[in-house]
């Protein structure tokens, strides 16, 4: 089954959230905010409101605490997520500045979002925000996270934030280009494009994060994507390297399309 409103869909997005994990911005591939940050200043520049949700709060922390891989300890993983938060914050406002662009530092657990009170000050805020121009950058709150930190829930972080700000898309980046099914270096893994809204993906079969400095995967993504398009999100999942494109509106990883909003 195809889409063949994909890329119309993007282009008429005016609310966008885009998810970036650890392992894409951290270590070998940090060199990839740049080109992310270019991508998200082109469509802040056509008017479209875009939030970051964005892990990588511990990856970054762990050098300066001379750290060689995420560490299984809880109070040093919250160490780390301490002093590599404003290191990140403080990476994505300098290649946010020569386009003129201001970012605002968010910083939730799922909890938050899902407490009615906490869940309003929470909209309040990244409304106020997306209404100054301002791009809100989300992360875990790792320092007081105790679940979230040990199983990397920001793939349900952003589309919880998605359904909080009634956005129109959710992009789901990671290492993978796009939604298999099977893990896509086994054999006979074969790439999936298209999944119709409802579809239960039958045979899938969606594997978990083995990079060393983040954790999810295609579980956590899969589970997300599907919580964004029941709230009636359109969904992509596809490769960082491929954000520019994506946010472009051409045809790349894997659409999942939205159950109609009453």
């Amino acid at each position: 089954m195809t889409a063949p409103a994909v890329p119309e869909a993007v282009g008429t997005a005016r609310r966008i959230v885009v998810k970036v994990g650890s392992s894409s911005i951290s270590g070998d591939s940090a060199g990839q905010i740049g080109p992310l940050v270019d991508a998200l200043a082109a469509a802040h520049a056509r008017g479209v409101e875009v939030v970051l949700v964005s892990s990588g709060a511990i990856a970054t922390g762990l050098p300066h605490l001379r750290l060689p891989e995420r560490p299984t300890d809880l109070a040093v993983q919250q160490a780390a997520a301490a002093v590599g938060q404003s290191l990140l914050i403080h990476r994505y406002q300098e290649r946010l500045e020569p386009h003129g662009i201001v970012a605002g530092q968010v910083l939730l657990t799922a909890g938050d979002v899902e407490d009615q009170v906490h869940r309003d000050n929470a909209e309040r805020a990244l409304s106020t925000l997306l209404r100054l121009r301002i791009l809100p950058i989300v992360n875990e709150n790792d320092t007081v996270a105790t679940h979230e930190i040990r199983f990397g829930d920001n793939d349900r972080l952003a589309a919880l934030v998605a359904d909080l700000i009634r956005a129109d898309l959710l992009v789901l980046l990671s290492d993978v280009d796009a939604l298999y099914t099977r893990p896509p270096g086994e054999p006979g893994a074969l790439r999936i494009a298209f999944v119709a809204a409802g579809d239960p993906l039958p045979g899938v079969v969606a594997g978990e994060s083995d990079t060393g400095v983040g954790t999810g995967g295609a579980v956590t993504k899969l589970a997300a994507a599907r919580l964004a398009a029941d709230a009636g999100i359109a969904v992509l999942l596809t490769a960082t390297g491929e954000v520019s494109r994506a946010l472009g509106g051409e045809r790349v990883g894997t659409w999942f399309e939205p159950v109609r909003r009453a």
